[in-house]
């Protein structure tokens, strides 16, 4: 049993909230932990996907991407055979092959969800 769970059933015992809010605050969490999970399908259904990019800047930019998985896979082979990370600044702390592994395990859902501390927000999905 996880702990938010847990700590629904305490607030029940101790009379804070009755069994059918209880019961609405478990099918929610049921919901979220559904939506954050990362399922794996075999490798031919992963081509048919779709990689997302967001990205909400706390400055007000906001950036969507969607690229077909059949082509990150692709770029992705081709990235790899250039020496990009060593003449790209900001690419020495990104490792492509974090998502070329996630392609080739089969891999849906949130793979990348970065927080910062000013406010910005990265999400990549594979979907």
């Amino acid at each position: 049993m996880n702990e938010e769970v847990s700590r629904i059933l305490k607030m029940v015992e101790e009379g804070k909230i009755n069994a059918d809010k209880a019961q609405e605050l478990i099918e929610a969490i049921g919901k979220e932990q559904n939506n954050n999970s990362i399922k794996v399908l075999e490798n031919d259904n992963i081509m048919d996907k779709m990689l997302k990019i967001k990205v909400n800047s706390a400055s007000g930019d906001n950036v969507d991407i969607k690229l077909p998985i059949k082509l990150i896979k692709i770029l992705l082979n081709t990235l790899g055979k250039l020496p990009i990370k060593d003449s790209t600044p900001g690419m020495e702390n990104i490792d492509l092959n974090v998502i070329s592994d996630a392609i080739d395990e089969g891999l849906v859902g949130k793979i990348i969800d970065v927080k910062s501390a000013n406010g910005d927000i990265v999400e990549v999905v594979i979907e």
